[in-house]
């Protein structure tokens, strides 16, 4: 019976057809799913660490400082890079220099040179030259308004004045109005020798990066001739404002004031990042024209800032006197927009605050109370805000990229900052 049954079987394997026999394999068609099965699980392992590794998403105005702090660093690597110790004597002149460059700052003006290089479709690196020199020639304006100022204190620490007034002291051993006037002259002399240094800088774009001769040579006259003449007589009628009656001013002098000061060097660099952006000497480029509007625009605005800052700021976090700016008697909108809104009696007292370099914190304390009652720093807001407006406008031709996203979050941040 098994022989029988085994013959049977013989049989029907050798009357199996070749198709059947090939399908067979076929019927494992059920086994896809085994297959599948496990490769789920496996995706859900991969899954849950990439969700814990997800960044998390910044602000817009915590990407806009962290754009300019690289900015920064690129721009404070290339002024190391092209340092001249041994030119920049003596001692104490290099450290007037680079005091201000060692304690940083927020590097704004120097940051949205690049960011409109960009924003044109130009090469960052081509503007970086520019970008330092832009950065260098602050710097010595700043060294020589501390002075005019009498300030102390810039970014938290010694102004050069000082710094160098104090070294004297020590090393040299003057003794008060000796040392003042040591520390004085050094400080004009290493504003002096940035400037130098600025021109230098400017001449790297064509040495070095392979920007238009003459184009570089526009932007040297512009500054040198243009900013320069509508900075310095920005500084001069603010000085003069603070030796005349309010009378003899009004809100319009007051802003044209402060464009000079503040708004020209901000428009140059502007028009310097979209000039190299296009590589072409032409300041009446659509793109330049819009570029130029709106860093002025913004440099108004960043000034307005400044005033309320200069009265409401925390001292630790601006690192410079709050109130210094009343003690000197400066004219801002702040300051005219309460006085015309003030009574005979809250008049009288600002007044008497006013431009007294003697007067007591309370007495500081009591005007700026006044400045807030009476509606001039709000009305300062107000106007920096119309500024940010009109900044904002100006860049309507400029094309759809990162970078103008870039500049319209630092339009913005004009008016928010802190310090």
């Amino acid at each position: 019976m098994s022989n029988s049954k085994t013959k049977k079987a013989k049989t029907v394997r050798s009357k199996t057809p070749p198709k059947a026999a090939a399908k067979k394999p076929v019927a494992k068609r059920p086994v896809k799913p085994v297959v599948r099965k496990p490769a789920r699980p496996a995706a859900k392992k991969v899954g849950k660490p990439t969700a814990k590794a997800l960044p998390v998403p910044i602000s817009p105005l915590a990407r806009l400082l962290e754009e300019v702090k690289k900015r920064k660093e690129s721009v404070h690597q290339y002024l190391k890079l092209k340092d001249r110790p041994d030119r920049f004597l003596p001692e104490d002149i290099y450290r007037g220099m680079h005091s201000y460059l060692g304690i940083g700052g927020k590097s704004l003006r120097p940051a949205v040179c690049l960011f409109c290089c960009g924003a044109v479709g130009g090469d960052e690196e081509k503007a970086l030259p520019a970008a330092a020199a832009i950065e260098v020639y602050h710097t010595w304006t700043l060294v020589h308004d501390d002075i005019i100022d009498r300030d102390k204190l810039r970014r938290g620490a010694a102004t050069v004045h000082e710094e160098l007034t104090q070294r004297a002291a020590k090393r040299l051993g003057l003794k008060g109005e000796e040392a003042r006037h040591y520390g004085t002259s050094m400080a004009i002399l290493a504003g002096d020798l940035q400037q130098g240094w600025t021109i230098a800088l400017l001449t790297e774009l064509v040495r070095e990066r392979g920007v238009n001769p003459i184009l570089v040579l526009q932007l040297i006259l512009d500054l040198e001739i243009d900013v320069q003449s509508a900075l310095i007589e920005g500084e001069a009628l603010d000085v003069q404002y603070s030796k005349m009656p309010l009378e003899s001013l009004n809100e319009e002098k007051i802003l044209a004031m402060l464009w000079k000061k503040t708004g020209a060097l901000y428009q140059f660099a502007g028009k310097a990042g979209a000039m190299i952006g296009i590589d072409q000497p032409n300041n009446k480029h659509p793109y330049v024209e819009a570029l130029s509007q709106f860093t002025s625009h913004c440099g108004m605005a960043f000034q307005l800032q400044d005033d309320i800052l200069g009265i409401l700021g925390n001292e630790k976090t601006l690192g410079k006197p709050v109130g210094s700016d009343i003690r000197e008697g400066k004219r801002t909108v702040i300051v005219y927009h309460s006085l015309s809104a003030a009574s005979r009696s809250e008049r009288s007292l600002i007044l008497k605050t006013l431009g007294n370099p003697k007067a007591t914190p309370a007495q500081v304390k009591n005007v700026t109370k006044l400045f807030v009652k009476l509606g001039g720093i709000e009305h300062a807001a107000e106007l920096a805000q119309k500024y940010v407006r009109k900044a904002i406008n100006a860049l309507e031709p400029m094309p759809e990229t990162e970078y103008k996203q870039l500049l319209m979050q630092w339009a913005d941040y004009m008016v928010n900052r802190t310090f």
